[in-house]
């Protein structure tokens, strides 16, 4: 099947989605770092996922997963970090699972390209 861009990769999409989440979470907040930061992070997972999808060395490509990874875990610290000082964790715990679900598949894409390069 041939290569129809990473628009059509699911682990795109759903990682748009969550910076959409994240951004809506905090885009009224008065602190820096959730306001600015926390939303920075969501928005690297995708555009990392993209910009390795793109450039089509598996190489490369999984550098840029590692780099999207390490995203999600940023991410995920900011959100409990959040939830502990708000209270939110309703959304926050949401957002979390939700990270947590994504970060797994894009592990398991990371493995899949490995195991094709060595």
């Amino acid at each position: 099947m041939p290569y129809r861009g990473f628009e059509y990769l699911e682990l795109w999409k759903e990682s748009c989605r969550l910076a959409v989440s994240v951004q809506g979470l905090f885009k009224d907040s008065r602190d820096y770092a959730e306001r600015d930061q926390f939303p920075y992070s969501s928005i690297s997972v995708p555009s990392k996922i993209a910009e390795g999808s793109e450039l089509g060395s598996e190489k490369d490509t999984s550098y840029f997963l590692h780099v999207a990874k390490g995203s999600f875990a940023a991410i995920g610290t900011q959100l409990y970090f959040s939830s502990n000082r708000h209270c939110r964790s309703t959304t926050d715990t949401a957002l979390l699972d939700d990270t947590k679900k994504i970060s797994s598949k894009l592990q398991n894409l990371i493995k899949s390209l490995l195991v094709r390069i060595q």
